[in-house]
């Protein structure tokens, strides 16, 4: 009986985590926070299908997310498209530049890729930091307004905290539809194929380097969506979105939530953001506190938090 409401729960996991998401904003005592929750849990998420389900450690995921926030905000700035767009532009932006570094970083393997990938975002960054006059340079991209969206005729207020909540959870809800779509399809089983066994993949006739190419394609289009979201919520792309730091927090987040499950990632960042937010209150200092949490985690918990969970049903 157990087991059975557990693999229904597996079925329906892109509408239970819809649910938890309607709820979100009323569990967290700030609502920026839940906001910040939404676009780093995507973040994650779009890095944990490559890191949790095909092995594949990224460093350089900030370049992905960095792109789809620039794209989204100049093609409203510049190019003069509705949000919606925008938002489209920032999710192939992300996709495409993906693509150009998953064709080079798979060349590699190992920790090798994570140097390659790492080297390729730092290209990226120092790119945007030097094209000044299109990116703002160190200032970042600012001017970015957008105080109403049409959304089925529908003409809602964004500076809302809670109107634009809802609008983004929305965005986010269907990417998680579609990931599980993604996930559940063969496709998906063979992901988990290449990284359980490469070899014995690559025997089996698969195509082992089109498989990690693809899926770090669709990782960068997740990764671009989720920083195209954060451009309409911050209304300006900072250049620290490009920045190395920026791809270790989200293997933090992964890793805290439990690599390689649907919903871990998306958990690890909701702890993540909640740590900082409330050590912050009390010490500018929140990093430390932050850290040893994270090597609590990966010392007694190695499959993460939400990972613990799923050891006793499915992912």
């Amino acid at each position: 009986m157990i087991a059975l409401s557990f693999a229904r729960a597996a079925r329906h996991r892109a509408l239970l985590a819809a649910l938890f998401l309607l709820a979100l904003p009323f569990l967290l005592p700030f609502r920026a926070t839940a906001v910040n929750v939404l676009i780093d849990g995507l973040f994650a998420v779009g890095f944990n299908l490559v890191y949790g389900y095909v092995g594949l450690l990224s460093f350089g995921h900030a370049a992905l997310f960095g792109s789809g926030a620039y794209a989204t905000g100049l093609a409203l700035l510049r190019l003069g498209l509705p949000w919606y767009g925008a938002l489209a532009l920032g999710l192939i932006a992300g996709a495409v530049l993906a693509g150009v570094i998953g064709l080079l970083a798979t060349r590699t393997r190992g920790i090798y890729f994570a140097m390659v990938t790492l080297a390729l975002a730092e290209c990226v960054y120092y790119i945007a930091y030097q094209a000044s006059g299109v990116t703002g340079g160190e200032n970042g991209l600012r001017g970015i307004v957008l105080s109403k969206i049409d959304l089925f005729g529908l003409t809602l207020d964004f500076i809302d905290p809670l109107t634009r909540y809802f609008v983004i959870a929305a965005i986010v809800a269907a990417a998680l539809a579609m990931l599980s779509r993604i996930l559940a399809s063969p496709f998906g089983a063979v992901m988990e194929m290449v990284r359980e066994n490469e070899a014995r993949a690559r025997a089996s006739g698969v195509d082992v380097r089109a498989v990690k190419v693809l899926a770090f394609v669709l990782s960068g289009a997740f990764s671009g969506l989720a920083g195209g979201l954060q451009a309409l919520h911050l209304a300006i792309v900072p250049i620290e979105t490009l920045d190395y730091s920026n791809s270790g927090m989200v293997v933090m987040m992964c890793l805290l939530g439990g690599a390689g499950t649907f919903f871990g990632p998306f958990f690890g960042a909701l702890v993540f953001l909640l740590l900082q937010n409330l050590v912050a209150l009390v010490s500018p200092h929140w990093q430390l506190p932050v850290g040893l949490v994270f090597m609590a985690c990966i010392l007694f918990f190695r499959r993460g938090l939400w990972g613990q969970v799923a050891r006793w049903r499915p992912a």
